[in-house]
């Protein structure tokens, strides 16, 4: 975080966001989103010469979807959200919090009846016997060859997000015979996937014909190594057709925003280097007892030391007060 040297300017902070694919600057209205969201806007480029308010270690910074995640590493106001999206027909950005995100009263109308607001045409796959007809939602169906998954959506010939529908009887079959992992495996290729099983998690536990704890067991491991494909159980078919619209909905928002996103980011200039900080008193005095120089062991050191300090180290100091 540094001082926006901009005279005049309502957003008073900047903060350079360390992004995998490089730094990027915003312009901020508070250093933290503390109790609401804090409007940000993109700035012209990052100081030369910065006032640093803030400097935090940074555990990960990277952007999914339309939102840039950043967790800094410290206990308290460590995980926070940039959200890219659009206001009015504008382009704007908001950082939020988890505690600002629940205190939010978000001005948006929640569908209730179409996926993500809009009509969604559903691949099906052609292997698919006695497939799902999606009659209660509103959603097309179009026979498909998909290469995962038995339904899907696409932006025009990419799959955005693929779902495998499996009975119990289904999964376990598939689990048994060693052909789940390579299933989950081509699942995770995509940019989003999952397995909806038409029954209870508790049937598992009913089984009689393999090992209830066999399949637990291997349900953890799929879990564990597959991530990013979540197997999800809905109890009833309704209920996996239900849930397998509003994911595959969502699914498609959700590449649309980042879409959008992207073009966003890619505008926004790219931010310098950080200075590094400067020196401690007591650094100073432990470089120096180094050197074989005489300092107290309190106090102020002499500007003799600094300026000695300033030529081996000229850009950690900018003078010799201290």
């Amino acid at each position: 975080m540094a001082r926006n040297p901009e005279d005049g300017s309502s957003l008073p902070y900047l903060v350079r966001l360390p992004l995998p694919d490089g730094a990027v600057v915003l312009k901020v209205r508070d250093v933290w989103p503390r109790t609401a969201k804090v409007y940000c806007h993109r700035a012209v480029e990052w100081p030369e010469e910065p006032e640093i308010v803030e400097r935090v270690p940074v555990r990960d910074c990277r952007r999914r979807g339309a939102a840039v995640d950043l967790v800094l590493d410290r206990a308290r106001e460590n995980r926070s959200q940039f959200v890219f999206t659009k206001a009015r027909g504008r382009d704007v950005i908001f950082w939020q919090s988890a505690r600002t995100t629940r205190q939010a009263r978000p001005n948006v109308v929640v569908p209730t009846a179409r996926a993500a607001g809009r009509q969604l045409e559903i691949l099906v796959d052609v292997h698919e016997r006695y497939p799902w007809t999606f009659g209660h939602q509103q959603a097309t169906r179009r026979r498909a060859k998909l290469a995962a998954g038995d339904y899907a959506v696409v932006v025009g010939d990419r799959v955005v997000a693929a779902v495998e529908r499996k009975s119990l009887a289904d999964l376990v079959a598939t689990m048994t015979a060693g052909k789940l992992r390579y299933l989950l495996a081509e699942l995770a290729t995509l940019p989003a996937a999952a397995v909806v099983v038409e029954d209870r998690y508790s049937a598992v536990f009913r089984l009689e014909r393999v090992r209830p704890a066999v399949i637990a067991e291997g349900l953890g491991e799929a879990a564990a190594r597959f991530a990013s494909v979540p197997i999800v159980f809905a109890e009833t078919r309704p209920l996996a057709q239900e849930w397998t619209y509003r994911f595959l909905g969502a699914a498609l928002a959700y590449h649309d925003a980042g879409a959008a996103a992207t073009e966003l980011v890619a505008a926004l200039p790219r931010a310098g280097p950080v200075p590094p900080p400067e020196p401690t008193t007591a650094e100073v005095r432990a470089w120096a007892r180094r050197q074989g120089l005489t300092v107290a062991d309190r106090g102020r050191l002499h500007p003799d030391v600094w300026a000695a300090y300033q030529d081996e180290y000229p850009t950690r100091v900018d003078s010799a007060d201290d």
